[in-house]
């Protein structure tokens, strides 16, 4: 999606009452999910809107600067992913040193009167705000003055009680296990670029840090980012250097494509 950006709070859209949850939700994995269908159920039981608060850049490459974090998926698919979840509106919310300086308090107030918070959806481990003190505890003491309920969701758990995240997730790609991923995101690993030539076998070149499996060749189911209606099967290969070639078994007729992972070759 091109010319898409975060946008600051004092651009947020006009949604009115809302049920919140927030996060920078890479990949929208199953974790995620639990989060935001609890969103949706809070906003369908009180008549309200499910909002989802996309943070971009990454929070980590602002805390600390210099730090690249390797994306699961680009912006634009994390909220075509939260859309199709039934959230209402995802929105694409710059993280800067400003809104990090923000209290929890302040953060919440800001996002009046386009976004009136009347559900907070957190987890056990979320916190935001000015020294991430927005706990669920302290929030729930907010709430009560300012008008807004906290509702609770138990983080999702895989086998041994692992948490799934996205840093997990990007470590079972490291490691080239595309299966496990899979296993924890509900779908597959996702990648999105440009082809570099029509060739038989042409680069991709991509206009985000992706989240690259371990050097190999892959299995893709291949689709056309402009009309995503076909697919092609096809290989991925990347060397030891990052660099990705594409074979595929028909042409495509725009340089744009989304590739599925779906085994090692």
């Amino acid at each position: 999606m091109s010319g898409l950006r975060a946008m600051a709070i004092h651009e947020l859209p006009e949604v009115g009452e809302a049920a919140v949850c927030m996060g920078v939700f890479d990949g929208v994995h199953r974790g995620h999910l639990a989060l935001v269908e609890a969103t949706v159920q809070a906003a369908r039981q009180r008549g309200l809107k499910a909002v989802a608060l996309v943070f971009d850049p990454h929070p980590d490459e602002v805390v600390r600067p210099g730090t690249r974090v390797a994306r699961l998926a680009p912006l634009h698919e994390n909220l075509r992913r939260l859309t199709e979840a039934s959230i209402d509106v995802a929105v694409p919310l710059r993280f800067d040193n400003n809104l990090r300086a923000l209290t929890p308090e302040e953060f919440l107030l800001a996002m009046a009167p386009q976004i009136r918070v009347r559900a907070l959806v957190m987890s056990p481990e979320s916190a935001f705000g000015r020294d991430r003190a927005g706990t669920p505890e302290a929030m729930e003491a907010f709430g009560r003055s300012a008008g807004f309920d906290v509702v609770r969701v138990d983080r999702l758990v895989t086998d041994g009680q692992a948490p799934i995240s996205s840093g997990r997730i990007r470590g079972a790609l490291t490691d080239g296990a595309v299966d496990e991923a899979a296993r924890l995101l509900g779908h597959p690993a996702y990648l999105e670029g440009a082809l570099s030539s029509s060739g038989a076998s042409p680069s991709l070149r991509f206009a985000y840090h992706p989240a690259l499996p371990a050097p190999g060749a892959y299995r893709a189911r291949i689709r056309d980012r402009q009309a995503p209606v076909g697919t092609h099967d096809g290989l991925l290969w990347i060397d030891p250097e990052g660099n990705v070639e594409l074979r595929r078994d028909a042409p495509i007729a725009t340089e744009r494509v989304a590739l599925d992972l779906l085994s090692r070759a």
